[in-house]
């Protein structure tokens, strides 16, 4: 299958945040120890996110659609560029333009399974605080990470995400995209 490279060279994915009923959130270890991620991968030409959501839910983390509940998605794409050194020289991919879906864990964590591909992902796992994961992923998805986690809390929660971490004033790059939120 070929993945979807829009004209401006942003490359379609999904992007997942699997979420726990405490608020609690998956990242995965990439193999190789490579740090820490949220699930994620290309859209193929002619498929629609929600079966890419579904294909790579499987593929990553071997979960399948009745171990979640879809609680909410992004209203439009989120993007980010790719360092040069982290562009492929043979593809023209400048970034990646993500669709992101906030998923509750409704599963047991024994379902979890690294090995439905000849090259797994993750070969880790482990559940981290709601806005952590901007502090553990590479520095070039943070900005994203952000406003995923602000977009789709907001539509989750009645009450809206989780209070931002103390660490949140030292991020200057994350400063203005998510502003505190003052208790009422």
């Amino acid at each position: 299958m070929n993945d979807f490279v829009d004209a401006q060279g942003f490359r379609a994915n999904v992007g997942i945040i699997l979420i726990r009923d405490d608020r609690q959130v998956f990242v995965g270890g990439r193999s190789g120890g490579r740090g820490w991620q949220f699930p994620q991968g290309g859209i193929g030409e002619g498929e629609k996110p929600e079966q890419a959501l579904f294909r790579e839910l499987y593929e990553e983390i071997g979960l399948s659609q009745n171990d979640v509940e879809i609680l909410a998605t992004t209203k439009n794409w989120l993007r980010y560029r790719l360092p040069p050194q982290y562009q492929r020289a043979d593809r023209e991919v400048k970034g990646q333009k993500q669709r992101w879906f906030l998923l509750r864990f409704a599963g047991s964590e024994d379902r979890f399974n690294f090995a439905t591909t000849n090259q797994p992902e993750f070969d880790r796992w482990r559940w981290i605080d709601y806005w952590a994961p901007v502090r553990e992923v590479i520095y070039f998805k943070r900005a994203v990470y952000a406003r995923a986690l602000e977009e789709l809390g907001t539509k989750a929660f009645s009450d809206g995400p989780p209070p931002l971490p103390e660490w949140w004033e030292e991020e200057k790059n994350l400063r203005n995209i998510v502003r505190r939120r003052e208790p009422e």
